[in-house]
C-alpha cells in the first residue's frame, strides 16, 4: 500500500476534523492487518478541499497488487474504511451525504 489521501468538504471539514483525525489511526491498523503491510508503508493525509465533492468525504487508497489482495479482500477493506469514516464524520442526518 502507498498512501491514502482523505479529501472533505471545507464546509464540513471543521465539524469532523477532530472525529476523522482520531479514526486514523485503528483504519490504518486495520489497513495494515488485512493487507499484511508494516505500519511505515501506510501513510495518511486529511485535506480540507473547495471542490463540489459527491460524496463529502472521499478517500482514495493506492494498493499495490499482490497475488493474496483478491477482489473480494480489497472490496471488504473498502467497505470497513467507508464505514469507520463515515461512522467519525456524521450523525444520522449527515449520513446520507457521506460515504468514503
Amino acid at each position: 500500500m502507498k498512501d491514502a489521501p482523505s479529501r472533505t468538504d471545507e464546509t464540513l471539514y471543521p465539524s469532523v476534523r477532530e472525529q476523522l483525525a482520531k479514526t486514523l489511526g485503528p483504519v490504518r491498523d486495520m489497513l495494515c492487518h488485512e493487507l499484511s503491510v508494516d505500519v511505515p508503508a501506510c501513510q495518511f493525509a486529511m485535506l480540507p478541499v473547495y471542490a463540489v465533492l459527491d460524496p463529502r468525504v472521499n478517500v482514495e487508497l493506492s494498493i499495490m497488487p499482490r497475488a493474496e489482495r483478491t477482489r473480494d479482500l480489497l472490496m471488504s477493506v473498502c467497505a470497513k474504511v467507508e464505514e469507520a469514516l463515515a461512522q467519525s464524520a456524521c450523525d444520522d442526518t449527515k449520513a446520507q451525504n457521506i460515504a468514503a
